[in-house]
């Protein structure tokens, strides 16, 4: 049985790197007197008609995108001979700032930016987070050459909706391709910090090394994603990639241009979501709700009380942890599973925020409310 995963860095250098260094009728009826009822055709909806004016082409877009995405060159060693890594990045701005992949520009020593014309330009990194896998790098590039790419709302997506990629897969410039949205709100765990990225766009249009950095866009155009991973067990394109959203761009980027960085929120516990089998074990009647098994000691969680897994019970043959609090809902949000969490720590909280926090423990609903920190660079 093969195994695969999902893999996120690499560049077209190292092929065998799996990793993109390459990451949305009523009818109605007018009356004449002393005339029968006319009825009239029914009105588009607001979405029949954004789609019947606003899409275009695949040709149209690659034609007024291809300006604002860029090659990104990165050299890790002091060896000018050997040849570095290829990503893809956006342009974001007439000031020069670019978005890509915050591991397309890992480890840096030298970063390069080539225009569509060729022209290429010594890159400043200007801020990173891994958390996000998002960048951001800037330029002092002639201003004729800076076409901002129009970023959309990756909120209005839908699962089946048009979009394409375009980047420099295998160091091929300008490259595109398409494909639908395979599905949202992925989760995307990330090695180097323990943490996941939630919100993630998944995708079948073909993403390959190279591709990292490049935008994911929608039939009008806009930057919906920035495509940052696949699933693999060959190092190239199986049909499943991954793009950061829009959402988490326009709320990240800003930050990194300003500061340099981005403080994320975060709560400090670890646990599990309840299945079948856990609620069987536990004797719930429902498989919603995230069961607490660790909380982080001084954490947000251990200071507003939360209370962690201390024993381990077994049923039908399987050892449980369990006796932890159960996460059942955050500001008035149902949680399903840890994804609903992280969901609303992405979207909605910022370091300082309070968060209501309602939780299942002892057969009762407990309330409580803690303030949330900034989370740690890593997390094991």
């Amino acid at each position: 049985m093969v195994n695969s995963g999902a893999m996120i860095g690499g560049g077209a250098a190292a092929l065998a790197v799996a990793i993109l260094v390459a990451v949305l009728a009523m009818q109605g009826m007018s009356v004449e007197p002393a005339a029968e009822p006319v009825v009239e055709p029914a009105a588009e909806t607001a979405l029949e008609a954004e789609s019947a004016h606003s899409q275009i082409s695949l040709v149209e877009i690659f034609e007024m995108s291809e300006a604002g995405v860029v090659r990104i060159t990165v050299h890790r060693n002091e060896t000018v001979s050997e040849p570095g890594s290829m990503g893809s990045g956006i342009v974001f701005n007439k000031m020069g700032h670019i978005v890509t992949n915050a591991h397309v520009i890992e480890d840096a020593i030298r970063t390069e930016v080539t225009f569509l014309d060729g022209r290429a330009y010594k890159a400043e990194i200007v801020g990173a987070d891994m958390h996000t896998d998002l960048a951001v790098v800037k330029v002092d590039a002639d201003p004729e050459l800076l076409m901002p790419l129009q970023i959309g709302d990756s909120g209005t997506l839908r699962v089946g909706e048009d979009v394409a990629a375009i980047g420099n897969p295998f160091g091929l410039s300008g490259s595109m391709t398409s494909g639908i949205v395979s599905q949202l709100d992925r989760r995307l765990p990330v090695e180097e910090t323990g943490f996941s990225i939630p919100d993630v766009i998944q995708t079948d249009a073909a993403i390959n090394p190279g591709n990292s950095g490049g935008p994911l866009l929608n039939m009008r155009g806009e930057v919906v994603g920035v495509n940052t991973a696949i699933t693999t067990s060959t190092g190239q394109f199986a049909g499943v990639g991954f793009a950061i959203p829009s959402q988490t761009v326009v709320k990240i980027v800003p930050s990194l241009i300003a500061d340099g960085g981005y403080d994320h929120p975060w709560i400090g516990v670890s646990g599990r979501d309840i299945d079948p089998a856990l609620a069987d074990a536990l004797n719930l009647t429902d498989t919603r709700g995230f069961l607490i098994i660790l909380v982080v000691d001084d954490s947000p969680a251990s200071k507003a009380g939360l209370i962690g897994s201390n024993q381990t019970i077994q049923h039908d043959g399987q050892d449980y942890t369990v006796g932890g609090d159960i996460i059942i809902a955050v500001d008035d949000i149902e949680v399903r599973k840890i994804s609903d969490i992280l969901l609303h720590l992405q979207r909605s909280k910022a370091v300082g925020d309070e968060m209501r926090i309602q939780l299942l423990r002892d057969g009762g609903v407990v309330d409580t409310v803690l303030v949330l920190e900034k989370r740690p660079d890593r997390f094991d």
